[in-house]
């Protein structure tokens, strides 16, 4: 149980409401009984609810890291804010005396070990991965229909095109979004979100005059999307056993979302990882109607920087958990890595928190890059793909952060320099932080940075996200 602290179950909440109703239960004493296990893996207890009986939850974490919950209450949350009142009341210090496990949560233990024996029987045997057969005639229906849909799109904006872009008026734009939500019969809700992020631009309180220069970029993304996926597609179409493309973006662009078993079967998966974040943010997606937790993470062993995305829809977001800043080192026993390119999307399985060492901080400062010149020829060449992240993040090892009359410019040990500056994807400010740092932290350090290319000075510039020293981690965005 040592691993049971608060910042942990503060991680498995789902929202900051959750734990403030967990933590309020405690306040209010609303666990007439409070119990562990003799061996200590399991809490269980009483909780006083709106109903004449209390609810009985209980907590087993014999298998750290994957905590498995139950409660009697009705709520859809889990955990609920009883098994989060449950934990808070443990790591606070309230005293649990030692019972026996109930029966139910003891035989509903016995079914899951049943099952772990039975997985890592078939883990342990020659035999090799049974694939999860595809129908091959469901798979071509939908084909049929992604690619219906893909003309349905490719017809809307040669429409809008053609019209000219000065013409998207409120009544034109509200015909486009109608049109647009159309694609949702068609399995392709990235096209859609691409066309619904395009018409947004059209919405905003900016002078069009503005607004021109980042449509027409979206264009030529739309225009290479929809290309691309009639290719990948119709190539499909003919021959349904060509694979499913695991090495590109291309189909979570069209709007796949990969599943852990898919991963798995294709081999993107990788054992025992342990991972640092280094920078967290979150924020709203319009287009696709959600709320977006973001987190940068380096890979202690390899020296990448991962990209953590959870998606929480707007109609959903109490069901889904909010993800949080971490401050610990993750061991994830599974990591599954998306496809990808510069920064691969990644999910943890399993993940268990221990605190940074020494060690961990030399492991980020050898994984930073030197060069300046090689890493922005590296972005360039990135960003040149209408589909590829238009915002790759890097670690940087600096030799000074030098400030000029109106910016800050990045050096490194040959004297080549970056521009500093607080880019619009964004859309918070962090260069103003770097005037409160010492001169220490100015100087043979490791920054954390994120790209964009600047259109009006055609040239690339980064945001300062975290500097990470020899013992610790400055976040400037978290």
């Amino acid at each position: 149980m040592n691993h049971l602290t608060e910042a942990y179950v503060d991680s498995l909440a789902l929202n900051s409401s959750a734990i403030k109703n967990g933590k309020d239960l405690v306040k209010k004493n609303s666990f007439p009984l409070l119990c562990q296990s003799e061996d200590g893996t399991i809490i269980f207890g009483e909780c006083k609810g709106s109903g004449k009986d209390p609810y009985r939850c209980s907590v087993d974490v014999i298998k750290e890291g994957n905590p498995v919950f139950r409660c009697t209450c009705p709520s859809r949350q889990f955990p609920c804010k009883h098994n989060l009142g449950l934990m808070y009341a443990f790591t606070s210090g309230k005293t649990f005396m030692t019972a026996p496990v109930p029966q139910d949560i003891a035989d509903k233990r016995g079914k899951a070990e049943k099952r772990e024996e039975k997985k890592k029987e078939a883990a342990a045997t020659d035999a090799p991965v049974v694939k999860r057969k595809t129908n091959k005639s469901t798979l071509l229906k939908k084909i049929t229909a992604q690619l219906e849909g893909i003309s349905i799109a490719e017809k809307l904006i040669l429409q809008m095109v053609t019209s000219g872009l000065g013409s998207l008026d409120k009544k034109a734009l509200q015909t486009a979004d109608e049109q647009a939500k159309q694609l949702g019969n068609y399995y392709i809700p990235g096209i859609q979100t691409a066309l619904r992020e395009f018409t947004l631009q059209f919405r905003s309180e900016e002078e069009r005059e503005t607004v021109y220069p980042i449509a027409i970029e979206q264009l030529t993304t739309l225009h290479a999307l929809i290309k691309k996926s009639k290719e990948y597609l119709s190539g499909r179409l003919e021959n349904p056993n060509i694979p499913i493309d695991a090495e590109t973006t291309l189909e979570e662009w069209i709007g796949h979302a990969w599943q852990i078993a898919e991963l798995r079967e294709l081999g993107r998966v990788r054992s025992d990882i342990e991972m640092l974040q280094l920078s967290f943010r979150s924020y709203t997606d319009p287009a696709r109607g959600e709320f977006i937790d973001e987190g940068y993470w380096m890979d202690l062993q390899s020296g990448q920087i991962h990209i953590t995305r959870t998606y929480r829809p707007f109609r959903a977001v109490k069901y889904i958990r909010e993800e949080d800043s971490v401050f610990q080192v993750v061991r994830a026993k599974e990591l599954a890595l998306y496809p990808g390119e510069l920064n691969t999307r990644v999910r943890p399985e399993e993940a268990t928190f221990h605190e940074v060492s020494p060690q961990d901080y030399q492991n980020i400062h050898a994984a930073a890059l030197t060069s300046f010149p090689e890493v922005i020829k590296q972005v360039k060449n990135l960003i040149k793909n209408p589909l590829s992240d238009k915002h790759p993040v890097v670690l940087l090892h600096f030799a000074e952060i030098k400030k000029t009359d109106t910016s800050y410019v990045l050096k490194d040990e040959q004297g080549k320099q970056l521009p500093l500056v607080d880019i619009s994807y964004l859309g918070e400010p962090t260069t103003n932080l770097l005037t409160m740092l010492t001169k220490p932290h100015l100087q043979n350090q490791a920054m954390l940075v994120m790209f964009e290319h600047n259109r009006t000075h055609n040239r690339l510039e980064a945001q300062p996200l975290s500097i990470i020293t020899a013992n610790e981690i400055i976040r400037l965005l978290y």
